[in-house]
């Protein structure tokens, strides 16, 4: 495929912060913002023209969609996950996938301890008795965090930040990772999940949307926390069964909970939304509110839409989740051109020789390879003719090659 400075539309859905509209529109792209997450029916029909797509966590991103929206450049996920997308799909096709996966963990992290004060003390309980005109001032049930055990499943961005605060809080921190991860502070690691679960006060997820983890927590893993114990899930809905969670807090095995994340959410704000654990004590349910503080919202509207101008001006792929990592210093004059290949032996070779060919010097170069997948930078000082786009675009390895 052959892009030469193709069209300049963005399409960014699912309430994306303004300011990445803003940024896009100052670099001179024409932008379309929809509130809310879209079918793949409706989104095909958005995308006709458009070369950047930003979503969040419900959109989806699937192999069908892109054969539909070949003009599609990139895709910037303004959220922490990339599994909505089918990224081998996407490079299969020359699409670049971006997201941000540290813009927003202050926000989860704080959440969390708060929801940990909450469950501890009781909170929710208090507040709507007081709603509901019943003054029931009583110590029972209710707890001081400092002392208490907290076992993070998941020790990636978001544990660890967790793992810090919570120890300055004089929580004792324990961990589980199916990665070698280094302990920061006091932490203690675990061998198993077995062996967190039997050792503290409370659990809390932070593992990643890979499909592995899909049912990672059921009837088991909740027999095996200790009696008493709280429950938090702010990382994906899919990892938990929810059946099995509210069986052990009607049974008082689980003492309360926190939930952020479910196996079906709505597709925008204002749409109705049922869950199993809909009506349980002490038990804080939350929409998907994770990383949604202004200030996070912010800096991601500002890094992924930053990544998008770069990959659709410059080819920098720096960050991106699907595409080898290559970037150029910028330079004044000449041409760029970002070719996505098959990696194969000697393609380099083949492609700097249609250079040479057509008596183009090349002035700087970067390749990079990610599996199947190569990725090559090449400025240029002098101009170049069309025979020299529809031989590099014409190989037999080339997936989609882009004048930038």
């Amino acid at each position: 495929m052959h892009d030469s400075r193709g069209p300049r539309r963005a399409l960014l859905t699912e309430a994306i912060h303004p300011d990445a509209a803003a940024l896009l529109t100052e670099a001179g792209w024409e932008v379309e913002t929809v509130e809310r997450s879209l079918p793949d029916h409706e989104l095909a029909g958005r995308l006709d023209g458009v070369a950047l797509l930003g979503i969040r966590s419900q959109t989806q991103v699937r192999e069908e969609l892109l054969d539909k929206c070949p003009e599609l450049v990139a895709v910037g996920a303004f959220c922490i996950g990339t599994n909505q997308v089918d990224l081998p799909a996407a490079a299969r096709r020359g699409v670049a996938v971006f997201n941000a996966p540290f813009s927003n963990t202050r926000s989860v992290v704080e959440l969390v301890v708060a929801e940990i004060i909450s469950l501890t003390r009781r909170l929710t309980e208090k507040d709507r008795a007081m709603h509901a005109g019943m003054w029931d001032k009583s110590a029972d049930g209710a707890h001081e965090v400092r002392g208490r055990r907290l076992g993070i499943v998941g020790y990636g961005n978001i544990g660890t930040q967790l793992s810090v605060l919570a120890e300055s809080l004089g929580m004792t921190v324990l961990f589980y990772d199916t990665a070698d991860r280094l302990a920061l502070g006091n932490a203690r690691r675990c061998s198993s999940l077995e062996e967190l679960l039997a050792s503290v006060d409370v659990v809390s997820l932070h593992v990643d949307g890979r499909p592995d983890n899909r049912n990672l927590f059921g009837e088991e893993e909740f027999a095996a926390m200790r009696p008493g114990s709280l429950f938090l899930n702010l990382s994906r809905g899919f990892v938990v069964d929810h059946q099995s969670l509210r069986r052990h807090i009607e049974s008082g095995r689980i003492a309360g909970a926190a939930v952020d994340v479910f196996p079906s959410e709505p597709s925008g704000r204002g749409r109705p939304f049922v869950s199993e654990l809909q009506g349980l004590p002490n038990v804080i349910l939350t929409p998907h509110i994770g990383g949604s503080t202004e200030e996070a919202q912010v800096d991601i509207g500002h890094f992924v839409a930053r990544k998008l101008l770069d990959y659709a001006k410059r080819g920098s792929t720096a960050s991106s989740v699907n595409l080898p990592n290559v970037e150029l210093p910028e330079r004044a004059g000449g041409h760029s051109f970002g070719h996505v290949h098959r990696n194969t032996p000697g393609v380099l070779a083949r492609i700097n020789a249609v250079f040479a060919d057509e008596g183009v010097n090349i002035e700087g170069q970067a390749l990079g390879t990610r599996g199947e997948i190569g990725y090559v930078i090449t400025d240029v000082a002098s101009d170049f003719s069309p025979d020299t786009l529809h031989r590099l675009a014409d190989l037999e390895e080339t997936i989609r090659l882009r004048v930038l």
